[in-house]
């Protein structure tokens, strides 16, 4: 179990109820299915940022990245006659995944929702779980809306990549589990995508640690609709974004997500495209761990010294996930060599 410090327990809940107590109960489903992910700790990082960072690495987590955690907490919470028939969910990479071994481990039949562009390999992946991989447009909302046909038709369960309260909770473990592995944060820095993870991990770090915690979201400068969400005081939904981090490609917040977001966390900081790749050929050559765009946005927002206040504090930095893409890692090692 968990040796979990109970500093300033459920200080605060979530807009929709969710509260430190979901977060534990998720902890306890996933306690011998999800790996207790390695904190890393970089000389080098700590000399560029001018603070002591703590790297959580989910790029390690089993499918290589956070989403097992939701997708299992949320089919292991189904009765029996549900399971039976079925789970399908919507995801062009880590969700799909994640939903697909979630199932297996729990003898769920799955149906996954991909778009027509998903690389081979993603595919593979997500098959070689033994989930039935579906075909439906290029768009997250071809896909949502096919995968929310499919569950009406069949009865079957649908299991979104972000916004349930089950997927939340069980997203929240990543900073459960940091903060037993870490005493010391004062800055907590997460990616932000369709904000599940950091929602997750607000609600976590908020219940233990109440407001003497600083909690960052960060995401891509083209895919900003949560920091022009939080700005305008309401969901904000953009054109489809062009960037490298794929995992944030979201057109708006979640419906459930922007409000925990919205309440509990500080700032949304934003990087460039650029600022991503740089950080990526920074995790590569000193900490030799190869992580996708998405999950080193934090790592990218501390070397651009997009996070000031972070200069002599304890610093978290999730790394979200290390399913990078052929042709990313190609231009990464192209970078490093130059």
């Amino acid at each position: 179990m968990l040796n979990v410090p109970t500093r300033g327990e459920d200080v605060e809940m979530a807009p929709d109820g969710i509260t430190l107590e979901d977060v534990r109960k998720a902890a306890e489903r996933l306690e011998g299915v999800t790996h207790v992910t390695p904190v890393v700790h970089s000389r080098q990082l700590d000399a560029a940022s001018g603070a002591s960072v703590y790297l959580k690495a989910e790029n390690l987590q089993r499918t290589g990245s956070f989403k097992i955690r939701g997708a299992y907490n949320a089919i292991a919470q189904l009765d029996a006659a549900t399971r039976a028939r079925g789970v399908v969910s919507y995801s062009s990479g880590n969700h799909a995944q994640g939903v697909a071994l979630a199932a297996a481990i729990l003898g769920v039949p799955a149906t996954l929702v991909v778009p027509a562009t998903i690389p081979a390999a993603k595919r593979a992946a997500t098959e070689g779980y033994g989930a039935t991989v579906v075909v439906a447009g290029t768009t997250s909302e071809d896909r949502r809306i096919h995968a929310e046909m499919l569950a009406q038709d069949r009865g079957l369960a649908l299991i979104p990549p972000y916004d349930l309260a089950a997927i939340i909770a069980g997203q929240g473990t990543v900073a459960l589990e940091f903060m037993s592995q870490v005493n010391d944060l004062d800055v907590l820095v997460v990616p932000v995508g369709g904000g599940g993870l950091l929602s997750g991990c607000a609600i976590a770090a908020r219940g233990l640690r109440g407001r003497e915690l600083q909690i960052l979201g960060v995401e891509a400068e083209d895919a900003n609709d949560t920091f022009l969400s939080m700005q305008a005081g309401r969901r904000v939904r953009i054109p489809p974004p062009h960037t490298i981090a794929d995992g944030m490609r979201a057109l708006e917040p979640g419906e459930l997500t922007f409000p925990i977001v919205q309440a509990l966390v500080d700032e949304i900081v934003l990087v460039s495209d650029a600022e991503i790749m740089t950080a990526l050929r920074f995790l590569l050559e000193r900490t030799k761990m190869l992580v996708e765009p998405t999950g080193a946005v934090g790592v990218a927002a501390l070397l651009a010294g997009r996070i000031p206040a972070a200069r002599g504090k304890g610093v978290g930095v999730v790394l979200s996930g290390g399913n990078v893409d052929a042709d990313v890692l190609v231009r990464i090692l192209s970078m490093a060599s130059a």
